[in-house]
């Protein structure tokens, strides 16, 4: 279970692990970010170290980015894909002096570590999962840096100056910490990779340096309004990369060298294109299309379906679709599901929705 007053928490359940959905008000988490900093416990997430003067060939022989090139201190983001280039996992990449630390959503996690298994001989790069031994406290928002300045002494200029996935390694109560530049929800954020004997203390510490806890709820309104896809919600073993929009959000390289799927990424960079691509949608109303909605074009054909969905309270019912490439913003659409509570006697239920491009911008 996650740290914080668990005695007014709502729990769920995320890939076999208890997590936080909200500590209290999640339209009060959610103003954190944007008015302050919030705080998300991120132990459910996998966290596996490959280790040794190989460790960064190992590893870039399994992503789309260009592992090799970095040096200590830098990370990119990447994705991990079957031999026929479907995303086994999308991976956040940091190289630490004589190892990488690879961080792997929820959902993902089980597969990444399998990989790496199946690929890696431990002899030449030995790899251990350090899903348990490391914990992940993220801090996001307006005021993230100056919660972060707080916690680890480092100035918040120093820390604003960052680099996306760039990293510190920082001593706190005697453990090495690693400070992660995190963009993950697109706003100023910082991800401490800990030992977990540390997590409760940074925890207390980072409320009383003024960071509101906030829980999966409130992370998912702004991941989504962000356009960040989610392994298992928006993307899956059956996506390829650019439908995701890796490229955007750039996690290929196609100067590096071989990987895994390698040839079915390459090939539609530089002699195709994919047939549908993840976009935003919007609808009128407090509640938009449920995740798994067909989504239909005036003519009555299906055209894409709906992946995430949730209520901003800056932006109102959006979500997230995977959309054939034809349609372009702007184009009104007609979302489609059953529902026990449909008005017509086929429990259909239909909602006007606008395609719409990401990340979402503020009306």
């Amino acid at each position: 279970m996650s740290a914080g007053p668990a005695s007014s928490a709502t729990l769920g359940d995320l890939a076999g692990r208890s997590v936080v959905l909200a500590y209290g008000s999640v339209a009060t988490e959610y103003e954190a970010l944007h008015s302050r900093a919030a705080m998300f416990d991120r132990r459910h997430r996998g966290r596996l170290r490959v280790s040794g003067d190989k460790a960064s060939e190992m590893v870039a022989g399994l992503v789309t980015n260009d592992v090799s090139s970095l040096i200590p201190g830098q990370g990119c983001y990447a994705a991990a894909l079957t031999a026929k280039g479907k995303i086994v996992s999308d991976l956040r990449v940091f190289v630490e002096e004589g190892r990488v630390l690879v961080d792997a959503p929820p959902r993902a996690a089980a597969s990444w570590a399998a990989m790496v298994k199946k690929f890696v001989n431990p002899r030449i790069a030995p790899h251990t999962d350090e899903s348990t031994a490391l914990s992940d406290l993220g801090i996001f928002g307006a005021n993230a840096r100056h919660v972060v300045a707080t916690l680890t002494g480092v100035p918040a200029p120093a820390l604003t100056a960052l680099p996306p996935y760039a990293h510190l390694s920082i001593e706190m109560a005697g453990h090495r910490v690693l400070l992660v530049k995190a963009p993950d929800l697109e706003l100023e954020g910082f991800d401490l990779i800990a030992p977990s004997a540390l997590f409760s203390s940074l925890w207390e510490r980072a409320v009383a340096a003024g960071a509101i806890p906030a829980g999966l709820e409130a992370w998912e309104i702004a991941r989504v309004e962000a356009g960040r896809p989610e392994w298992g919600l928006d993307m899956d073993e059956t996506t390829i990369p650019q439908e995701a929009n890796f490229d955007e959000l750039h996690a290929i390289s196609y100067t590096k060298g071989c990987y895994v799927g390698q040839e079915t990424v390459a090939r539609l960079h530089f002699r195709g294109h994919v047939n549908k691509h993840l976009r935003g949608l919007r609808s009128q109303g407090l509640d938009g299309p449920p995740a798994g909605a067909s989504l239909h074009d005036a003519t009555g054909l299906e055209v894409g379906d709906v992946r995430s969905s949730v209520r901003s309270p800056r932006l109102g019912s959006i979500a997230l679709a995977m959309i054939r490439r034809e349609v372009t913003s702007g184009t009104p659409l007609t979302a489609r599901w059953r529902s026990a509570g449909g008005n017509d006697a086929g429990g259909v239920a239909e909602l006007p929705v606008e395609v719409c491009a990401l990340p979402f911008a503020a009306l």
